[in-house]
């Protein structure tokens, strides 16, 4: 029975990569700050920092097969911290990176440009851009001299407690949609592709990858092929939910968002490009078509008809952002 070590475990993915693993015959062990227990006989959570070096050295010592890490590392030197660490203590090291990480060349593939490679403009402030450090790390495991990783970028990914549109999450999203709020999104996007994947369509990709002697050293962007541009995708909110909206220019959007930098280079360095992935290399390696992951419209609607009040609990609300929403609205009136 192989022994994984989830970090992270009670996120979008790790949602429906768990009992994958636990159907695959596999023993998992699941860290995460949130209280959560397990009645089956091979999963057990641990409430943790799983960032914390002691508890990760002596729960490596534990012997794991495969480490699967949902951590953010926001720097590469926070990083070279980590990964040696789990490349020495593990066969199979899955490092989550992003489908953010290319520049806005499409269709993606696996070779598309990097942000990281890409010209920038000069207040591009890198040190703090999600795509940069996570394009750094994964230079540092090709660097590394080992070959038991297995480098993954997912695509917007959705699932039980997490909807987006453009930059939104659920806790100004959901919220609002669920009380008859106006939502403001921003106009410059609108008309963009986007993709976002089903949560356990992802998951299945990671079960392929684990363990498997073609993925290691190797990257995938596990993603779904289906595009939409955001107006549609609001259109499809829109079906599910009753949503109401209205388009602001990027400043306006920005102030109400608030976030600063990251805001606004997630923005501009992703939700403004066209996002249409290839995802020829991760169905080959699964053995899976296009036609096989769940169409956008049906896997938003499974998951917002199953919304209960315990994963309304979860979501919560963004009161900041909801209260300069509200003030925006309110000022256009």
């Amino acid at each position: 029975m192989k022994k994984v070590l989830i970090l992270g475990a009670t996120g979008a993915m790790a949602t429906y990569l768990v009992p994958m693993l636990l159907e695959g015959g596999m023993q998992v062990t699941g860290v995460s700050l949130d209280d959560v227990s397990s009645d089956h006989p091979n999963l057990e959570y641990i409430k943790a920092n799983a960032m914390d070096i002691p508890f990760l050295k002596a729960e490596l010592a534990k012997g794991y097969d495969a480490v699967v890490d949902f951590m953010v590392y926001n720097t590469k030197e926070l990083f070279e911290e980590y990964y040696k660490l789990f490349l020495d203590n593990t066969e199979h090291y899955i490092f989550l990176s992003t489908y953010r990480i290319y520049a806005g060349e499409y269709p993606i593939t696996e070779e598309s440009l990097r942000l990281l490679e890409a010209d920038k403009p000069e207040d591009f402030v890198s040190y703090k851009e999600y795509s940069i450090y996570k394009a750094e790390e994964e230079d540092m495991l090709r660097g590394s001299g080992y070959r038991n990783f297995t480098i993954v970028r997912p695509a917007i990914t959705y699932s039980q407690c997490r909807f987006q549109l453009t930059t939104l999450e659920a806790n100004v999203l959901i919220y609002r949609m669920l009380r008859g709020k106006i939502v403001v999104l921003p106009e410059e996007a609108m008309d963009k592709e986007a993709t976002m994947s089903w949560a356990g369509d992802v998951a299945k990709m990671l079960v392929a990858i684990l363990f498997n002697p073609r993925a290691f050293g190797e990257t995938y962007t596990v993603s779904t092929a289906e595009h939409h541009t955001w107006r549609e995708i609001a259109g499809i909110y829109e079906r599910l939910g009753g949503l109401k909206y209205v388009t602001a220019n990027k400043e306006d959007f920005l102030n109400i968002v608030g976030g600063g930098v990251a805001s606004k280079q997630q923005l501009e360095y992703d939700r403004f490009y066209n996002r249409i992935v290839d995802n020829s290399k991760i169905l080959d390696l699964c053995g899976m078509q296009q036609s096989d992951l769940m169409p956008l419209e049906e896997g938003l609607r499974m998951e917002y008809e199953a919304l209960t009040d315990e994963k309304l609990a979860r979501i919560g609300c963004n009161e900041d952002v909801n209260r300069r929403m509200d003030e925006y609205i309110e000022n256009m009136k």
